[in-house]
């Protein structure tokens, strides 16, 4: 055999190891649980391409968009957001690339022109999610009224009194000493890390001394006297 058939041998052999390793990563995840299916069935929402819009019933001026935690079905967040939908926000997931945030981290640039009316922009995620909505909004400043941190920190230069972190107290997940500011930020006795979203536990999370309704209905609280704040300002 030649030596370039060789090389060529190798190199494929690499990619197909490679492909292989990648896939069986990216088909691991996190999925959300039967009760959104059921909420799917009677909420308010559309689909444009990657995006899921939670519309209120009452016309919105205030928009969140959302990133999913890394390896987390997006749909596991509709509960909470549905939330906040009925709060008078309008929401849009996003449906991230193998379910990863850092595969599509400007992703926000295609929800403003679907919804024009939105005046207000806020942005935000759980997890690695909220890891590059921070991203985003440190190069996007201008666009954006504030961050929204679900089990995160902010990762970049973006204000932190601009922004609202929120995790549990027994989430074992988040690493707490990236939190190097004091600005807005609040512990939820009892929640974790994974139960912002309606996916099951996760692997490393503390065990949570109050149920995911409990969590989410305290942390959606959070979240919108944050922006009423912000907007009334």
């Amino acid at each position: 055999m030649k030596k370039w058939q060789k090389i060529s041998i190798i190199i494929l052999s690499f990619l197909v190891i490679s492909s292989t390793a990648f896939y069986l990563y990216v088909s691991d995840y996190y999925k959300a649980d039967n009760t959104v299916a059921t909420l799917m069935t009677d909420t308010i929402m559309r689909q444009e391409n990657n995006l899921t819009i939670l519309a209120p019933t009452s016309p919105s001026t205030t928009g969140f968009i959302f990133y999913p935690g890394g390896k987390v079905d997006s749909k596991a967040y509709l509960p909470l957001l549905d939330q906040l939908r009925q709060k008078g926000i309008t929401c849009v997931l996003v449906d991230m690339p193998f379910h990863l945030a850092v595969f599509d981290p400007n992703a926000a640039d295609s929800v403003y022109a679907v919804l024009p009316d939105i005046q207000n922009w806020y942005i935000g995620g759980h997890s690695l999610g909220g890891a590059m909505a921070a991203s985003y909004a440190s190069a996007h400043e201008d666009r954006l009224e504030g961050l929204l941190l679900l089990g995160a920190y902010i990762y970049g230069d973006y204000p932190p009194t601009k922004s609202l972190t929120i995790y549990g107290s027994e989430d074992q997940v988040l690493d707490r000493s990236k939190i190097t500011y004091t600005d807005n930020i609040v512990e939820l006795q009892g929640g974790n890390h994974a139960q912002f979203g309606n996916y099951g536990s996760q692997k490393g999370d503390g065990i949570a001394s109050i149920t995911p309704e409990e969590q989410q209905a305290q942390a959606v609280e959070v979240i919108y006297t944050f922006i009423k704040q912000k907007n009334n300002k």
